[in-house]
C-alpha cells in the first residue's frame, strides 16, 4: 500500500483557485528542500491538498527528482482529482498521511452533499459523527 502526503494550498480562497493554479502551471511539480525519507513508498500514493481545514483534492506522486541547487522536486501526475473533504489541521510543508485516505467524489457527486472540514471537525471531536 502505498504511502501518501499532505499540502497546504497555501494562497487559495477557494477550490477553483487550486485548480486553475494546477491547470496554469508547465509543469504540476512541487519543490521541496527535503526529499521524505520513506519516499520510495510515496510513488503511486498521492499528495493530498488541503484548504480551509479539510483535504478537498488529491494529485498522484509519479516520482522524485533532485534539482540542480539541491532542493527536491515531488513529481506529480498532471491531474488534479476531488475527494470527499476529511478534517485536516493546518501544518507547514507536506506531511504522511496517517490512516486511510478519502475517496475519491464519484461521478457527478456533489461536494455540497459533505460537511465544511471545520464544523465535520467538531462534530467528530464530540463524536456525532
Amino acid at each position: 500500500m502505498p504511502l501518501h502526503l499532505t499540502k497546504i494550498a497555501f494562497g487559495a480562497q477557494s477550490y477553483e483557485d487550486i485548480a486553475s493554479w494546477y491547470a496554469q502551471r508547465r509543469s504540476p511539480n512541487l519543490t521541496t528542500r527535503y526529499r521524505p525519507t520513506r519516499w520510495q513508498e510515496c510513488v503511486g500514493g498521492s499528495l493530498f491538498w488541503i484548504h480551509q481545514h479539510s483535504i478537498v483534492a488529491r494529485s498522484e506522486i509519479t516520482g522524485f527528482s533532485e534539482l540542480p541547487d539541491g532542493r527536491w522536486s515531488i513529481d506529480l501526475k498532471p491531474e488534479l482529482v476531488r475527494v470527499h473533504p476529511r478534517p485536516k489541521r493546518a501544518h507547514q510543508g507536506w506531511r504522511y498521511l496517517k490512516g486511510d485516505p478519502p475517496r475519491d467524489l464519484a461521478e457527478g457527486e456533489d461536494i455540497g452533499d459533505a460537511l465544511p472540514g471545520q464544523l465535520a471537525g467538531k462534530l467528530e471531536r464530540l463524536g456525532l459523527i
